[in-house]
C-alpha cells in the first residue's frame, strides 16, 4: 500500500532517491550559478537509470535537457536585459579578452558557438554573454541552445551508462559516473589551456 508515509520512509542513503526533481533542480541551478557540477548530476542519474528501475534513461536525458536549456536562457536574459551589476556577477572569473574574442566569432557562426560553448568546459558563459551583447535573435538562440543542451545531456548520460554497465550497484555506478565526469571536465580544461598557450 503506497501513501505519504511510505514516501517519508524512503531510504535517502540510496542514490536512486535522487529523483527527477533533484535532477531538474541540480541542472537548472548549476546552469545559472556555476557552483553545481551539472555533468556529474546527469551522469549519476543516468547511472541510476541503468542499474535500477527508479529512473528512466530517456526521461533523464529529457529532464536534463529542459533544465539546462532553461538555465542557459536565464543566463542569456541576464546578459541581455540585466543591469551592469548582474552582468558583472554572471561574467565573474571570465577573462575580458576571452569574452571579446567570442564576440568577434559570434557574428559569423553564432549557432555553432552556442553548441560548442555548451560542450566545451568553460565555454558556455562567454558564449551566452557574447550572444546577449550582440543581441543574437531569440528565434535563433532557442533552437541552437536546445540542440546544444540535448547533445550535452546525451554525452554525460553516456558516462553514466558506461559506469552502470560496469557495476550493478547503483552507489558504485553513481560514484564512478561522477568521477568520470569530473575527469572529463579536468581534461577539457587542460586541453583548452594548452591550446590557448600554444596560440599565444
Amino acid at each position: 500500500m503506497s501513501g505519504p508515509g511510505n514516501a517519508l520512509a524512503l531510504d535517502w542513503t540510496d542514490p536512486s532517491t535522487i529523483g527527477y526533481p533533484v535532477l531538474l533542480g541540480g541542472v537548472l541551478l548549476g546552469s545559472i550559478l556555476p557552483i553545481v557540477p551539472t555533468g556529474a548530476v546527469v551522469g549519476a542519474a543516468a547511472a541510476i537509470a541503468t542499474t535500477t528501475h527508479h529512473l528512466s534513461l530517456p526521461l533523464v536525458i529529457l529532464v536534463a535537457t529542459v533544465a539546462a536549456l532553461a538555465g542557459d536562457l536565464v543566463t542569456f536574459a541576464v546578459g541581455r536585459v540585466g543591469s551592469e551589476a548582474a552582468l558583472r556577477w554572471v561574467a565573474r572569473g571570465q577573462a575580458p579578452e576571452r569574452l571579446a574574442k567570442v564576440r568577434e566569432q559570434f557574428a559569423t557562426r553564432g549557432w555553432q558557438l552556442v553548441v560548442a560553448g555548451r560542450l566545451i568546459p568553460g565555454g558556455r558563459i562567454p558564449v551566452l554573454l557574447a550572444a546577449a551583447a550582440l543581441n543574437y535573435p531569440l528565434r535563433r538562440m532557442v533552437p541552437a541552445a536546445a540542440l546544444a543542451c540535448l547533445l550535452w545531456a546525451a554525452a554525460y548520460s553516456v558516462l553514466g551508462i558506461v559506469s552502470g554497465g560496469l557495476f550493478d550497484s547503483p552507489l558504485i555506478a553513481t560514484l564512478l559516473a561522477t568521477v568520470l565526469v569530473l575527469l572529463v571536465g579536468v581534461a577539457g580544461t587542460l586541453i583548452n589551456r594548452w591550446r590557448t598557450r600554444r596560440k599565444r
